[in-house]
């Protein structure tokens, strides 16, 4: 591509800047606070923390506030901010069956050791527009929460057995196999194809959601062969431990909401091996669960021995659901691209000058 520098318009540029602000003012109604952001458009905010790859739902609320909500846009500033921070510690694994459960489902089996959580979800609602939130006050908030909270009952316990081991309990259930291999870092290591498992699963755990969904969907449609069923859906906080530096032992530093499926698709066996079904895996921030489950079937689309579809192919998928690249290349032509299209137009004249049967 020819690019050209372009020089002077510094003051256009900040009154461009300026014109951004005015716009988001101009009506002056009270400003919004990132903390009512993250309070109240917690699932953007989830979106932006996923994309952005950095759980910090207060920085990710101010970049929703900054970009006007444009969650690509924030997740871009949050990236940014992200890539310019220190890497202090890696934590230790964490296993998701010690997960505070707040939401957990599964489409597969009705009876579950533990029992459906709905949790929050508008799963079964309709979709009408609630016009009562137009004239929302500080009064109906007091007052809905206080009769909410008055009903409440704590838990005894949050935590709950993974659906998924019943079906291993009976040796039904083939886990991609192999030894275990070292973790791979998408963050400082340029990935090939074809990629290990956990530089697929860390690419699309940052992924767009959008992206992600459209090539899950279009291998559920038929374009590729995966028909899967929800083995368990979980929405809860995931502890966090890190190794302490000087005692050498395993110090809990926090705890994070995550989103995770489990997705149970058709059986497959080798020669002499008894049938098993498959399982595709999906863990990202926040609860976003169109995403977990784009995801998990994504993981499972692209150990296809040889790729059949777009969501089969490990580079197709990866290269195109980070939206951050998408809209980054996507918006690079507002750029200046005068000489390319100047020398373009100059052989479309010269081809359309030439006298009929001239080569």
């Amino acid at each position: 591509m020819g690019y050209v520098a372009v020089k002077g318009g510094a003051g256009a540029i900040a009154a461009a800047e300026e014109l951004v602000k005015y716009f988001r003012l101009k009506g002056r109604s009270e400003p919004l606070a990132a903390q009512q952001i993250q309070d109240q458009l917690r699932l953007a905010v989830d979106k932006v923390m996923g994309e952005a790859g950095l759980y910090a739902p207060f920085l990710a609320a101010l970049a929703v506030k900054q970009a006007e909500g444009d969650l690509i846009e924030a997740s871009f500033i949050l990236r940014a901010f992200c890539s310019s921070q220190p890497r202090r510690y890696y934590t230790a694994p964490a296993g998701t069956g010690e997960m505070e459960i707040i939401r957990r489902i599964s489409a597969a089996f009705k009876d579950i050791p533990g029992g459906q959580v709905l949790g929050p979800t508008r799963d079964y609602t309709q979709r009408l527009l609630d016009f009562s939130l137009a004239e929302e006050s500080r009064e109906h908030v007091e007052d809905f929460l206080e009769k909410f909270l008055k009903d409440v009952k704590p838990a005894a316990d949050f935590t709950f057995p993974k659906v998924i081991d019943l079906l291993r309990a009976e040796g039904l259930l083939d886990d991609e196999g192999g030894p275990a291999e070292e973790l791979f870092d998408i963050t400082r290591e340029a990935v090939s194809f074809p990629a290990p498992r956990s530089a697929r699963l860390q690419a699309m755990a940052r992924a767009e959601t959008g992206g992600l969904m459209a090539l899950a969907y279009s291998s559920m449609r038929g374009y590729g062969s995966a028909h899967p069923h929800l083995g368990e859906l979980r929405v809860g906080y995931l502890p966090l431990k890190i190794i302490h530096p000087e005692l050498k032992e395993e110090v809990f530093v926090g705890r994070v909401l995550v989103t995770e499926a489990e997705l149970i698709t058709r059986f497959a066996a080798g020669e002499d091996e008894q049938p098993r079904f498959t399982l595709g895996y999906g863990l990202c921030f926040g609860h976003n669960e169109l995403k977990a489950i784009s995801m998990a079937l994504l993981d499972r689309t692209m150990r296809a021995p040889v790729p059949g579809s777009p969501a089969e192919d490990q580079e197709f998928v990866i290269y195109h659901t980070d939206g951050i690249e998408a809209s980054g290349f996507s918006a690079h032509w507002k750029l200046p691209h005068y000489v390319d299209f100047q020398a373009d137009l100059q052989r479309l004249r010269s081809a359309g000058s030439r006298p009929e049967g001239e080569d």
